[in-house]
């Protein structure tokens, strides 16, 4: 499957092309040369084909960071994302002298936030010992699981945890940046010692120890959220702050141990979304609904745009702005944003499984709440015969490693604002 996209096929729609020209104005003057002016027309009434389509092999593995939690959304439905990790000696062959005089304070993983989407309601963490190897050469997708021990390691009741994404995690007298801190069982902790007192070597370097412990496994298990509950967590890996630590007193001196994830281990994020019974699930099952809302969601969805007006273009013109506005649906402090940033893609023929990213970025702009997108370089491509016409896929920006969704209006909402291309070019 590699980088391949799968489409939705689209059952059929009419080609309409745009239905009038009007003289370009002074509006934007100032974005144009006098040159420009000459001959030059603004189109806003291009018929616009809104839709939805699903990504079913999406790569996750070694991310910028992983995502983590669960939330129900009204408009998409449930939300979940675990991660398998690999773990790492912190130093090569610790010498923990006489193992019976350590005592065992706690034993924690950390977790050091990047950020976060929905609400911070308390969510219920689990975390499985990997019993099947990972490999930072192998390639990992949404869909992908390793299978796992039985037994949950977090340290008896402590898997209820409120995250605390935006404050500071106070440790001892330390005042470090926010973490998930999650307490694991101390026996876990007094195998790793005993291993290593042993007098083998799985704690010779790291290649023998994930031969010994292949890695962790961090879920959720919340049971189902009412609508609007819950959320996903970010964490950075490869922060030195993320890692597992053993607490412990040995001959009445405070110690510690770490073991880490970094770059140099392979970790991915698996995701489970169930969108039966929501709005988006009903654009799926009919795309000419996408007339009324479509959507874009990360690891899961894009939302499409087709614009067939673009044909009918004269093919020697310049295309000076093509400014696509695509307001969303979206009341400012509601848990559920729409991002700032989203990625622009298109396939470049219709033969293409595969979407090629165009250099244009959607910004999100709150006081009209609407994404503008630049497509005057996807336009005047089309006009030169360099790509078809086929469509333009708006994604959220962090796409394999966020929990970001955007609803957009589509040309037929009851909502005021509607989408539009709003086109100056000049023919030659």
């Amino acid at each position: 499957m590699g980088l391949i996209r799968y489409l939705w096929i689209i059952s059929a729609f009419v080609l309409l092309i745009f239905s009038c020209k009007k003289k370009i104005s002074s509006a934007g003057s100032s974005n144009l040369s006098s040159e420009e002016y000459l001959n030059g027309y603004t189109i806003d009434t291009f018929d616009l084909l809104t839709y939805t389509v699903v990504e079913d092999s999406i790569i996750t593995d070694n991310a910028a960071n992983v995502v983590l939690g669960y939330y129900n959304d009204p408009d998409f439905g449930h939300f979940e994302s675990s991660f398998y990790t690999q773990v790492l000696l912190g130093g090569a062959e610790p010498n923990f002298g006489d193992a019976n005089t350590i005592v065992l304070d706690s034993f924690v993983l950390s977790l050091e936030y990047t950020g976060y989407y929905g609400d911070v309601s308390s969510q219920t963490f689990e975390v499985y010992e990997v019993d099947e190897s990972l490999s930072i050469d192998s390639t990992y997708y949404t869909f992908s699981t390793l299978s796992t021990k039985s037994t949950n390691l977090l340290s008896f009741g402590s898997g209820t945890i409120v995250p605390s994404p935006d404050q500071n995690t106070i440790v001892g007298s330390d005042t470090l940046s926010p973490q998930l801190r999650i307490p694991l069982d101390t026996n876990l902790a007094r195998v790793f010692i005993d291993e290593a007192v042993s007098g083998s070597t799985s704690f010779s370097d790291n290649t023998q120890f994930l031969e010994y412990f292949k890695g962790l496994y961090v879920k959720t298990n919340n049971g189902s959220f009412p609508s609007q509950q819950g959320g996903a967590f970010y964490f950075n890996l490869n922060d030195a702050a993320s890692k597992l630590t053993m607490y412990f007193h040995q001959d009445g001196e405070s110690k510690t141990y770490d073991f880490v994830m970094n770059s140099e281990g392979a970790d991915f994020v698996h995701v489970d979304v169930d969108n039966s019974a929501a709005p988006i699930d009903q654009v799926l099952q009919d795309s000419t609904l996408g007339k009324v809302e479509f959507f874009a969601q990360a690891f899961k969805h894009r939302a499409a745009i087709k614009i067939p007006g673009l044909d009918s273009l004269p093919a020697k013109s310049i295309i000076h702005r093509a400014d696509l506005e695509l307001p969303v649906q979206y009341q400012t402090g509601t848990y559920y944003s729409p991002g700032v940033l989203t990625s622009v893609a298109t396939r470049l023929s219709a033969e293409d499984d595969f979407y090629t990213p165009l250099s244009s970025i959607g910004q999100y702009v709150d006081y009209k709440k609407h994404f503008e997108v630049d497509l005057r370089q996807y336009v005047q491509s089309v006009l030169t015969g360099q790509i078809e016409n086929t469509e333009i896929v708006i994604s959220p920006l962090y796409f394999i490693n966020s929990a970001d969704r955007i609803v957009f209006n589509g040309v037929n909402t009851t909502n005021k604002n509607k989408p539009k291309l709003i086109l100056t070019y000049t023919p030659y």
